[in-house]
């Protein structure tokens, strides 16, 4: 409930973790406080808004259009891009796309702004976080195994096809967080959307339905940013510097060798596993 015992519950939360980031040099004890007040005054003034946009269809979908470019710009940002990651919005969009024509059209969301609005919310955040972790992951990947990269072109595969060798893997980790969530909801953690709910209404089996619906719909909309995003990197459209240098960087043949080591290096569990598979 709103009033002073939830001030002084989040005031004694804010300052234990700003004591244990100090305490534990995890960096500036400001971090936490810093974070916690710009929070309230975001949901503040967001609270006012939604409380007069979602009224109406044509301002829940101005709110929207606004959530939208944020988390555009948020997800850009954080993948740590030199170029090219203005494409994210489009990551971002693939994975909206997938996932409310068929809410709406099936009339499971109804189409009202205060219905609307949190569950595009929902999906827009994690998805904006699977696909700003896929780019920043990608990138990091090709950084690191650029000579990998070289290989597989000194052995005639397309830019792509050596990008998405080295890419495809790695990206896939910024779906883990929403499948083990998935896999253990109701077991480990009871999720937002469920404790809301419950909350509200009271009952169980309509907060497990509504939280269901948010855990698909999050699967199916950052599967599908994170697909996207690993091809706009693949194909070169989202760059780092360090990325450029790399891709015109001759073909030698210490990349062929490069590449024929890591296949050795793999041969010997690739036998064991066939041989203890034979017995």
């Amino acid at each position: 409930m709103l009033g002073p015992s939830l001030i002084v519950a989040c005031l004694v939360m804010v300052i234990a973790a700003a004591v244990v980031y100090r305490l534990a040099a995890l960096g500036s004890p400001w971090t936490v406080p810093r974070a916690g007040i710009r929070a309230a005054a975001q949901l503040a003034a967001v609270s006012g808004v939604l409380a007069a946009a979602i009224t109406r269809l044509w301002s829940s979908a101005l709110v929207l259009a606004v959530m939208f470019v944020v988390a555009s710009v948020t997800a850009a940002r954080r993948s740590q891009a030199s170029s090219g990651s203005f494409w994210l919005a489009a990551a971002l969009a693939a994975g909206l796309a997938a996932v409310l024509p068929l809410l709406l059209v099936s009339g499971v969301v109804p189409t009202t702004g205060v219905a609307v609005v949190p569950m595009v919310g929902i999906v827009l955040g994690g998805t904006m976080t699977a696909v700003a972790v896929a780019a920043r992951r990608a990138l990091d990947s090709l950084r690191l195994r650029a000579g990998e990269v070289d290989a597989a072109l000194s052995l005639g595969l397309s830019e792509r096809d050596s990008r998405m060798l080295v890419i495809a893997r790695t990206t896939a980790d910024a779906l883990l967080p929403n499948l083990d969530q998935t896999r253990t909801v109701g077991l480990v953690a009871l999720p937002g959307a469920f404790v809301g709910v419950l909350l509200s209404t009271g009952s169980a089996t309509q907060a497990g339905a509504v939280q269901i619906l948010v855990l698909i719909a999050l699967l199916l909309s950052q599967t599908c940013g994170v697909a996207v995003t690993v091809e706009l990197v693949a194909r070169g459209r989202i760059i780092r510097d360090v990325d450029v240098q790399t891709r015109h960087r001759p073909r030698t043949l210490a990349a062929v060798f490069n590449l024929v080591r890591l296949n050795r290096a793999r041969q010997p569990s690739s036998s064991s596993s066939g041989s203890s598979s034979s017995g």
